[in-house]
């Protein structure tokens, strides 16, 4: 049977219609938005890596100017993006294999990146590195210590996984990332763990 790392995209697939429904649309992400906005130019073409419907990450950015383009694995929620945003541009694909042949002056990867385990999480550093312009923000969520983390969503399992700080830093270090800000279990962001960086230029 596969690990429940591998069923995640099977889930959100399943589950599409009950996370738009579960999802607040007024998320806690504002504050961390700003401060990603804040290292990117105006009108900044931006990559939403695990963009789900485009709620409400994409929706923050795209009202503030941005050219948000999204990809998700869900071909519902990926539906639910064009509807609601039919001049950006938005594809079903896999992060762990991006390859869009473009660079970004920011990236996101809110609540989607720590869905990956370990291994494909150190896979995705030189992702990162390859789809950010010089100057790029990156911004993503991750766990607070290295392991992994079996959580719930609609009576099924829902898997976590995470690296140390340590090798966060390092990573992102020798993709030519340099760490703006973190903070673990930020209480005013409903406990996310976030990191910001800042391509060199």
């Amino acid at each position: 049977m596969n690990s429940p790392s591998d069923q995640i995209i099977a889930l959100y697939e399943r589950h599409a219609e009950h996370y738009v429904a579960d999802r607040s649309q007024q998320g806690l992400e504002g504050a961390w938005l700003d401060r990603f906005i804040a290292l990117v130019p105006p009108r900044a073409a931006i990559l939403d890596i695990g963009c789900g419907f485009g709620e409400p990450i994409a929706r923050y950015l795209i009202n503030r100017g941005f050219a948000v383009d999204g990809l998700d694995t869900s071909p519902t929620l990926i539906r639910r993006c064009r509807e609601r945003f039919p001049h950006r541009t938005w594809q079903v694909a896999d992060m762990r294999t991006l390859e869009l042949g473009k660079c970004f002056q920011g990236l996101v990867a809110w609540d989607s990146f720590f869905h990956l385990c370990p291994e494909d999480q150190r896979r995705m550093f030189p992702i990162f590195g390859r789809h950010a312009a010089a100057g790029a923000a990156l911004m993503f969520t991750s766990g607070t210590s290295h392991g992994e983390a079996i959580g719930s969503y609609r009576g099924e399992l829902l898997y976590h996984g995470s690296l140390a700080d340590e090798e966060y830093q390092t990573l992102l270090g020798s993709n030519g990332f340099r760490v703006e800000a973190h903070v673990v279990e930020d209480p005013d962001c409903g406990r996310h763990t976030v990191w910001l960086a800042q391509m060199e230029q």
